[in-house]
């Protein structure tokens, strides 16, 4: 079996489709077809059921596929560490909570990259969950996540703590809740969302079912309905504090085990640390001095 081989096989597996393999990796679909079949007969077993559909991976083809992901690590591994020089270079893919790439970040990163301009700085936001399993499935190198993230494969620090309120817009009467958010809408974001999943576990545990839940995409929007009266959200303080001093929302302390909530930068523990890494996770830790908690890398 050679690199191109398991290439191919990863891309076809991946997509379900000798067609989209052959377009992600600019091959004739052809070339594919052969690629995979040299390899069945290699290795005397089916990898692939055919069906109008596509394509699905039999249980020989599943094995390969857990071995193939691990092969090609290696060696992407093996290619950074040789090409590895003491000036940062090269990929580097991070990720973020957007309320936290919001407030806590902008500094950070382009400081980063006036430090490491020859580094190719990729940067996502989505919920935590959402990046938690991209670190774990290697899409990215690290990500900002609310915490504390129990996982036998992920290293975190704890960077900082945030104060979630509860927002409405300015003109709201003053809310005695939890009781009086029966009626009113709860504006979010998407399911996998840390603070959306705190805001409804504190609601559920108050007998509270609000009349709408309505998802948004990104924070301004949110805050931006807020404002407009819309609904009401859960938000970290820091993110509604300028916001609150002129008076386009107003903002309520939760209880202290929902309001208080940690953030933390998780990395794989297997991943191999670049000089750009290096010089990144260097940068965090000295603008973000958060006690560690036992277990915790220093």
């Amino acid at each position: 079996m050679d690199t191109a081989a398991l290439q191919v096989f990863q891309a076809a597996a991946r997509s379900g489709s000798v067609s989209k393999a052959a377009q992600l990796l600019n091959y004739a679909q052809s070339n594919v077809t052969t690629k995979i079949k040299q390899l069945e007969k290699e290795l005397g077993a089916p990898l692939f059921y055919r069906h109008n559909r596509g394509i699905t991976l039999t249980s020989a083809g599943k094995t390969l596929l857990e071995y193939a992901d691990k092969a090609l690590r290696l060696l992407e591994e093996a290619r950074k560490a040789v090409q590895d020089a003491s000036t940062p270079t090269g990929p580097l893919s991070i990720g973020s909570m957007e309320t936290t790439a919001a407030v806590r970040l902008p500094h950070l990163l382009a400081d980063y990259h006036r430090m490491c301009p020859e580094v190719d700085l990729s940067f996502v936001t989505g919920p935590s969950q959402q990046l938690i399993q991209a670190v774990l499935d290697y899409s990215l190198d690290g990500a900002f996540v609310m915490g504390p993230v129990e996982h036998p494969e992920l290293l975190q620090d704890s960077v900082f703590e945030e104060e979630l309120v509860l927002v409405t817009d300015a003109l709201h009467p003053r809310l005695d809740f939890p009781k009086e958010l029966t009626d009113r809408t709860v504006l979010v974001f998407r399911s996998g969302c840390s603070y959306r999943a705190k805001l409804l576990g504190w609601l559920q545990e108050e007998g509270v079912m609000p009349v709408k839940i309505m998802e948004f995409g990104t924070l301004e929007t949110i805050i931006g309905c807020v404002a407009a009266g819309l609904g009401v959200s859960l938000l970290p303080e820091s993110i509604v504090r300028n916001k609150t001093k002129e008076s386009l929302v107003r903002s309520y302390p939760i209880p202290e085990r929902y309001g208080r909530v940690q953030t933390v930068f998780i990395r794989r523990k297997d991943a191999y640390l670049t000089q750009a890494y290096k010089v990144f996770l260097h940068e965090i830790k000295n603008r973000f001095l958060v006690p560690r908690g036992p277990g915790q890398p220093s």
